[in-house]
């Protein structure tokens, strides 16, 4: 999923382009990607049955403007000599709400999107003319919906033009767990996707979200370097072998950092194996007897998490982007360099 979801962003590289969307109950397994634009169905009004909940091919039209009939915010006031321009004022505000609601039906769109508020009465003349309206559209979603359908958000429906109006393959109202969805799929500028994270509990769903962050990040930097190393710990164990070996050629005491420096990057490996629950001295001797082959054949092995043994990572596709990896290098590197140039601690006193 996440490797899909990077692949239809492409080379957009905002990542809220990825929508992550979480819904508790059901299976962790249920979960789901949209190829486009998923959210939760905002807060409707009446009339909202009557709408038609699936359409193929329609015309999307985004809005940011307020479709209901509201009380003034300041204290207005209108001085009338005769009753029967009451009657004019009420009509006048009605005439407004219609002829906007009429310019959005002539535009031709059947899914009227809006970040405000559509009230009753909008609602119920979409729904009479089997058009689909949702209201409070968070923003986030808006400017994802935007980006999949090619629509842009409108501020004003006058002069609705085809440009503005988006389009999608499918749009459908569908039932997730307790809510319904509202699912734009098979958009024609792609660049979006929507995950819908489904789990027992809150935490279960939290903690997929966060590893789902980093599956992502991991998978958008692979792309743009395409360069990989084996993972599973193979790369460390290599390297930590290789500094072994050089500080066999060394004479005096920078021999002892090398050998030092190579212990270290052991303990990445081992703790793969405490993380999977294998023993980790066990793993890690039958890595080092591999890694120390001369002919240089066990230099892809790392730890295989499924049989707690180890196995060359490269042909099981446990690869790592070598950007990933020369940077953590790097960035331990400076921080022990760090801590070691400074003579004292300070600590705390009981």
């Amino acid at each position: 999923m996440v490797v899909d979801a990077v692949i239809a962003i492409g080379n957009d590289d905002r990542l809220n382009m990825i929508g992550i969307k979480k819904v508790p109950g059901g299976n962790m397994r249920d979960s789901f990607l949209v190829n486009g634009v998923a959210f939760k169905k905002t807060f409707s009004y009446a009339g909202f049955e009557q709408q038609p909940k699936k359409f193929l091919n329609p015309k999307i039209l985004l809005l940011n403007i307020e479709m209901e009939l509201k009380s003034e915010k300041e204290n207005a006031e209108i001085r009338l000599s005769d009753p029967s321009q009451y009657q004019s004022i009420v009509d006048a505000e009605w005439n407004i709400i219609y002829d906007k609601l009429d310019k959005c039906v002539k535009s031709g769109a059947k899914v009227v999107l809006s970040r405000l508020a559509i009230g009753d009465l909008a609602t119920q003349y979409f729904a009479d003319r089997d058009i689909f309206c949702a209201g409070r559209v968070a923003e986030e979603d808006l400017q994802r919906v935007a980006a999949a359908t090619g629509g842009t958000v409108q501020t004003s429906v006058n002069n609705i033009i085809d440009e503005v109006l988006g389009t999608c393959e499918v749009f459908e109202e569908k039932q997730v767990g307790n809510e319904r969805f509202n699912i734009f799929s098979g958009c024609p500028s792609g660049r979006t996707a929507t995950i819908v994270l489904r789990g027992g509990a809150d935490q279960f769903i939290e903690e997929a979200e966060r590893s789902l962050h980093d599956a992502i990040m991991i998978v958008r930097r692979a792309l743009k370097n395409s360069t990989v190393v084996a993972g599973g710990g193979a790369i460390d164990m290599e390297i930590s072998r290789y500094l072994r070996q050089h500080a066999r050629t060394i004479a005096g005491k920078s021999q002892l950092f090398i050998n030092s420096y190579a212990k270290a990057l052991e303990v990445i490996p081992r703790q793969l194996c405490d993380n999977a629950g294998f023993d980790a001295t066990d793993v890690l001797n039958k890595l080092r007897q591999k890694h120390a082959l001369p002919s240089g054949e066990g230099a892809s092995y790392g730890v295989d998490i499924n049989t707690g043994g180890i196995a060359d990572s490269f042909t099981n596709f446990v690869w790592e982007p070598s950007v990933v990896k020369s940077n953590a290098i790097n960035a331990a590197t400076e921080a022990a360099c760090l801590i070691l140039s400074v003579d004292e601690t300070v600590k705390n006193p009981k």
